[in-house]
C-alpha cells in the first residue's frame, strides 16, 4: 500500500487502514511494545500496551490485549517497539517537577493520546526517540496526535493536519462577529476594543490609546502583536474575556 505515491507501507499496513477508516469510535490497542511513560507512578514498562480511543488514553499496562477482542479493537502490533510521550515535559525529565499531578504530557490512562513509536535499538530514552523523530525521521515507525497517525512507517499521512505557514497573516473581516465590540474588566481600568478590521485599542486607567496593535482569534484564543512590537494573548471563556490577569465582558 502507498500512502504518498513513493514509498509504501512495510510496518503494520492493515492496521494503519483500519485507524484511518475509523468512523465508529473503536479503540485502538498498540500492544507488546516498551512503553516509557514519564509517569512518575507507572514508570517504564516492557511486553506493554497502549489502549486509546480517540484523542484520550484509556489502558497502560501489561495484558490489556486479552480483552481487545471483546471491545472489537484495532490491534497493532508493537514488538520491538518503543512508545514514548511524543510531547517532552523537558522540566520534568530534569527533575524540576515534585508532584506528579504537574507533569505534563505523560502517557497515563485520562491523557492526551500523543505519541511517539520507534525501534528500540534508537530509542535507549525519551530524549534519543525524539531526537530520531527530528534527525532521521524515516526511522520512525508511528507518530499519532489526538489518536490519528500523522506519520506512519517514515512517511507522512495524507490528510494529516498542514503547518502553519510562517509570517504575519492578514487580518480576518469580523464584520458581525460576537467577538467584535469593548470588552471591560470588572473594575473598569481596562478597556479594549476589538474591532471587525482586526485592530485592537486599550484604555488603561483612562488613558487612552495606552496599547494599539493587530488580533488574531483561532477558537477560543485571541493573539494580540502590539504596534510596539511585543506578542500578547488572551483566551474567551464563555462571555468573558481573560487577558494578562484581566477579566473582561463586553460592554
Amino acid at each position: 500500500m502507498s500512502i504518498t505515491g513513493t514509498g509504501t507501507v512495510s510496518w503494520n499496513p492493515e492496521a494503519l487502514n483500519e485507524i484511518l477508516s475509523n468512523h465508529e469510535g473503536r479503540p485502538v490497542l498498540f500492544t507488546n511494545a516498551r512503553i516509557l511513560t514519564m509517569d512518575p507512578l507507572i514508570g517504564a514498562l516492557a511486553g506493554a500496551d497502549i489502549l486509546f480511543v480517540g484523542s484520550l488514553i484509556v489502558g497502560v499496562g501489561p495484558g490489556i490485549v486479552t480483552a481487545a477482542g471483546d471491545d472489537n479493537a484495532i490491534v497493532v502490533d508493537a514488538t520491538g517497539m518503543t512508545i514514548v510521550p511524543a510531547v517532552v515535559d523537558t522540566v520534568a525529565l530534569t527533575g524540576g517537577r515534585s508532584r506528579r499531578s504537574e507533569y505534563v504530557a505523560t502517557l497515563a490512562p485520562g491523557n492526551a493520546t500523543d505519541f511517539l513509536v520507534i525501534p528500540d535499538e534508537v530509542a535507549d530514552d525519551i530524549p534519543s526517540a525524539v531526537a530520531t523523530l527530528l534527525s532521521r525521521p524515516e526511522q520512525v515507525r508511528a507518530l499519532v496526535e489526538a489518536g490519528r497517525p500523522v506519520l506512519w512507517a517514515g512517511t507522512y499521512v495524507p490528510g494529516r493536519a498542514s503547518t502553519p505557514e510562517t509570517g504575519l497573516q492578514a487580518a480576518a473581516d469580523l464584520t458581525g462577529s460576537p467577538r467584535v465590540g469593548v470588552w471591560i474588566d470588572r473594575n473598569g481600568f481596562l478597556h479594549q476594543e476589538l474591532t471587525a478590521d482586526g485592530r485592537y485599542d486599550e484604555t488603561r486607567g483612562g488613558r487612552p490609546h495606552a496599547y494599539q496593535g493587530r488580533y488574531w482569534i483561532d477558537g477560543n484564543r485571541i493573539d494580540y502583536l502590539d504596534d510596539l512590537g511585543f506578542w500578547a494573548y488572551g483566551e474567551f471563556q464563555g462571555d468573558e474575556l481573560h487577558h494578562a490577569g484581566y477579566v473582561m465582558k463586553l460592554g
